[in-house]
């Protein structure tokens, strides 16, 4: 029997909840100012006791047919359906009376407050953009304003290149057999790909869920080989999970978080095991080992729209009032006010790929990267208007402050060691040379050694008397490929990487991080986390899908060998060993001990670097060139308030070496 469709969502109440529709195979026409849909049964809306609110579509054959315009829901409560349960049915009503504002969380006022009619929907929802003064205004359209310029944003679509398509090889073959075999669908409609499916494995845990962050890959695959429904489906479903009740112990974190993974449940339909109806069951980290709620969630969803876009020439899904509001409500938890001094981002212990307790609390590389990115793909993607200037202000900002403030104080070479080895502590001063108070004593030992000659790389993290000399390979390999370092930096990290190549690359690519900590240090950071052991897992191990973004990096760079290289080493084992998440050891020479097998983004980040390579035209719209005007953003003040010169001219002068 097909089932029906069904989400399940948690809202705090309903005057602010904003009610989401499954994206099922109903006919949406008219125009932006004018949508209507037309249904052909009765859409119905249940709230049960507790936090649970299901959107249900429930099919009787003894139905009369009707037609109906899909306006917004109301309450309407003491329906006699039973105890403390709500319906919520779908009535035609004026949107300006009967639609919930989205209002962004800080700062209301620099922000433009939007009105969503029928919530998410296949094509853009009636949008009405409030002024101050009262009146109504459409959009804009896609112009991007600058100090009173308007410039007519180009049509990347016109620009296409041709997928260069060779014939498979069988290793390639299987590899896309067990990327069809993960992916997952809802409502007969494809909306990602599980994190794993071994057909031995009896107890999967959330490994049959769909991460947004192991789905990037996946996407990226579908997207070169010019399949978009996959992503496009994935983008707009994790969109309407967004706006739900996310809570811990009584608390919610802010309104713009996106979920970790969902999940496709097929249950019975109202206790009937006759019928039965599915039903999307997010993770906002809840659930999660450790209940971390996933940062870097929303950064990679901003990255994937950005890289839809581009790889389709798709960018209607862009403009869309609903995904532009998913973007403003994860900027708007990113760049909220806070106590911090620092332009980069705040966070836990594993609220990242490394989603266990590491020592990366405080401002990891991985997440500062990630959110460079996001931004750069935010600047681009925004409708600016009068509403949403002072949003693409504050971009501007950050992403002024914070490349200064990587290239500046991240960056570690031969040269800057040294620097920091000689070190004076304890200075009280405006000009202070050793700004963070780190003591020389924590360089160690086995850097010294390990440094090349020619070749530097950003560390793991900085706070106050601290910097974490390991070296992090997704957050080097983002800081290429978002331009958050400089060409030469960029040059020196790929330096690096292949003067260390045993140490980094070895029997299989690529270490998530190096050196594994040991011994007290790593009883200490990670609590004797079993999982956790010296060059295992995240403590040193290889993980094979790190291999596309290597691979793109590499392209950017120009030294696609090494991406071939490594590539070359992966297709030996991957296929043998089938397909597993991690390896262990100092070299990655064993199948790591609790590695899941056939993990899909192992399988995905393969297959994407071989397409990558295959059409480097394609992977060139993946990354970024270095932005200049960047470099001349400068919101500091401080040569207006005459207390100290602005060191930003540093960031100036290593661009043009």
């Amino acid at each position: 029997m097909k089932p029906c469709c069904r989400i399940v969502m948690t809202c705090k109440s309903f005057t602010n909840c904003t009610i989401q529709t499954p994206i099922c195979s109903h006919t949406l026409t008219g125009k932006l100012s004018n949508l209507r849909r037309n249904f052909d049964q009765n859409c119905k809306f249940h709230s049960y006791p507790g936090r649970l609110l299901v959107l249900r579509r429930e099919i009787s054959h003894a139905r009369k047919s009707f037609k109906s315009n899909w306006g917004l829901s109301r309450v309407c409560p003491n329906v006699g359906i039973g105890r403390n349960v709500s319906v919520i049915r779908c009535v035609s009503s004026d949107v300006k009376k009967y639609s919930s504002p989205i209002e962004t969380p800080v700062n209301d006022q620099n922000f433009e407050r939007i009105y969503v009619q029928g919530g998410v929907s296949l094509k853009p929802l009636v949008v009405e953009r409030i002024d101050e003064d009262g009146e109504n205004a459409g959009e804009s359209g896609r112009k991007v304003e600058n100090e009173g310029k308007q410039e007519e944003e180009p049509n990347a679509s016109e620009v296409k290149f041709p997928r260069r398509q060779k014939e498979e090889s069988e290793i390639e073959k299987e590899a896309w057999r067990l990327m069809e075999n993960a992916v997952v669908s809802y409502c007969n409609s494809p909306v990602g790909t599980v994190a794993a499916k071994d057909p031995n494995d009896k107890q999967p845990l959330n490994y049959d869920q769909v991460f947004i962050r192991d789905f990037i890959p996946s996407a990226l695959a579908f997207l070169l080989k010019g399949e978009g429904e996959i992503v496009k489906n994935f983008l707009l479903h994790t969109l309407q999970l967004q706006s739900w009740e996310k809570t811990v112990d009584c608390y919610s974190p802010g309104q713009g978080l996106m979920p970790a993974s969902f999940k496709v449940r097929t249950v019975p339909l109202d206790g009937n095991n006759e019928k039965v109806e599915e039903v999307l069951d997010p993770d906002f980290g809840e659930s999660a080992i450790g209940r971390v709620a996933p940062v870097d969630s929303g950064l990679w969803w901003i990255i994937l729209l950005r890289a839809y876009g581009k790889l389709t020439g798709d960018y209607g899904l862009q403009e869309r009032v609903d995904v532009q509001t998913g973007i403003r409500l994860i900027l708007n938890l990113c760049l909220t006010d806070g106590f911090d001094m620092f332009p980069s981002l705040l966070v836990t212990d594993g609220s990242c790929m490394i989603d266990r307790r590491m020592g990366i609390h405080g401002h990891p590389l991985e997440i500062q990267s990630l959110f460079y990115a996001a931004l750069r793909c935010a600047r681009e993607m925004l409708s600016v208007n009068d509403g949403s200037k002072n949003l693409v202000r504050a971009i501007n900002n950050r992403l002024s402050a914070l490349s200064f403030h990587i290239r500046e104080y991240y960056w570690v070479d031969m040269k800057k060691i040294n620097e920091i080895y000689r070190y004076k502590t304890e200075e009280y001063s405006m000009d202070a040379t050793n700004k963070f108070n780190i003591y020389p004593e924590q360089i160690p030992y086995w850097l010294m050694d390990w440094i090349p000659e020619k070749g530097g790389y950003v560390i793991g993290n900085l706070q106050p008397a601290h910097m974490d000399f390991r070296f992090f390979m997704l957050g080097n390999l983002w800081t290429i490929v978002s331009s958050l370092g400089t060409p030469k930096q960029n040059e020196a990290i790929l330096n690096l990487i292949e003067a260390k190549w045993d140490d980094l690359v070895g029997h299989m690519p690529l270490k998530i991080l190096y050196p594994a900590i040991e011994g007290e240090e790593w009883h200490i950071i990670t609590g004797s986390d079993p999982k956790n052991t010296p060059w295992s897992y995240h403590n040193g191990g290889s993980w094979p899908t790190l291999l596309w973004q290597f691979t793109l990096a590499c392209l950017k760079m120009g030294k696609s060998d090494l991406a071939e290289r490594a590539l070359a080493i992966a297709e030996k084992r991957l296929p043998v060993d089938r397909w597993p998440e991690y390896y262990d050891t100092r070299h990655g020479k064993f199948v790591g001990k609790q590695a899941r097998l056939y993990q899909t983004w192992t399988i995905a980040g393969f297959l994407t670097s071989k397409m990558m390579l295959e059409n480097p035209e394609l992977a060139s719209l993946l990354y970024w060139d270095e932005d200049y005007e960047l470099l001349e953003i400068c919101v500091c003040a401080l040569t207006r308030s005459g207390r100290k010169k602005c060191s930003r001219g540093a960031a100036r002068s290593q661009i043009l070496v």
